[in-house]
C-alpha cells in the first residue's frame, strides 16, 4: 500500500491549526523519499519571487477584466479558494478565477473532464489561456509555490491517487508549480499514473535545464491552447 495505515483510517478534515497540520505532514513523510535538495534551489527560489512579482503586476489589468467577465456570465464569486497538497504533505490554500458555475461540486469533487459541461464560457477561454491560474502568483510569492513544479492537487485526489498509483505522493518532495513537466508534455487528459510518471521525471531530472524548458513549453502551451479543458 502506498498511503499508510493510520492515514487511510481517519477521515479527510481541514486543517485548522498548527499541531493538525504537523500531523498531516508527518503521514505523508512517513511514504515519500524525502525532499529534493540541489545547490540549484536558492537560485529557483530566487527567480520565483522575482518573476511572479513581475508577472503579477503586468498581468493584474488582465486580472481585472477576467473578473469582470466572470461575474457577468453567471452568478457567484469571481475567485474560489481550494486546500491543496504541497511540498511534504503541507497543505495549502490556492486560488483560482473561478471557471466552472457555483453549483458544479454539489455531488462532491470530481476530476475534470475535457469539454467538461460545468466550465462556463469564459470558463472554457480562462483555462485555454490558463489566465485562470495567474491568482496563484500570491502563492508563489509567500513561498508556498512555483513557478516550474508538479500541479498541486486535492487531498482527497492525492489519497485516492496515491492508492491507485504507485509512486503519486512522491510528487510532494518538490514545491507544488504553476505549470509542470506532465502540463507540458501531457495535458490534461492523461490519467494521474501517467501524471505520476511524468512528474517524477521532472524530479530525478530536476535543474535549470529542464525548468527553462518547461518554461518555454508552458508558453508554446498557452499560445496554443493545447490541453486546456
Amino acid at each position: 500500500m502506498i498511503l499508510g495505515k493510520k492515514y487511510r483510517e481517519e477521515p479527510q478534515v481541514e486543517v485548522t491549526n498548527n499541531h493538525a497540520e504537523e500531523q498531516v505532514i508527518e503521514t505523508y513523510r512517513e511514504e515519500i523519499k524525502g525532499r529534493v535538495h540541489s545547490g540549484y534551489l536558492p537560485f529557483k527560489a530566487m527567480f520565483d519571487f522575482c518573476f511572479a512579482l513581475i508577472l503579477f503586476v503586468v498581468t493584474l489589468p488582465l486580472v481585472v477584466v477576467a473578473i469582470i467577465a466572470v461575474k457577468l456570465e453567471s452568478k457567484g464569486p469571481a475567485f474560489y479558494h481550494q486546500v491543496r497538497v504541497g511540498l511534504m504533505g503541507k497543505h495549502i490554500k490556492v486560488t483560482k478565477l473561478r471557471s466552472m458555475y457555483i453549483d458544479a461540486e454539489k455531488h462532491g469533487a470530481k476530476w475534470a473532464d475535457k469539454d467538461d459541461p460545468r466550465v462556463t464560457r469564459v470558463g472554457h477561454f480562462l483555462r485555454k489561456t490558463r489566465i485562470d491560474e495567474l491568482p496563484q502568483l500570491l502563492s508563489v510569492l509567500r513561498g508556498e509555490m512555483s513557478l516550474i513544479g508538479p500541479r498541486p492537487e486535492r487531498p482527497e485526489f492525492t489519497e485516492e491517487f496515491s492508492h491507485e498509483y504507485p509512486g503519486f505522493e512522491q510528487r510532494l518532495r518538490i514545491k507544488p508549480g504553476l505549470s509542470g513537466y506532465a502540463q507540458v508534455h501531457g495535458g490534461y487528459d492523461i490519467d494521474p499514473g501517467q501524471k505520476a510518471k511524468l512528474d517524477c521525471y521532472y524530479i530525478d531530472h530536476f535543474g535549470l535545464k529542464m525548468d527553462a524548458h518547461v518554461f518555454f513549453e508552458t508558453i508554446k502551451t498557452v499560445i496554443t491552447g493545447e490541453g486546456a479543458r
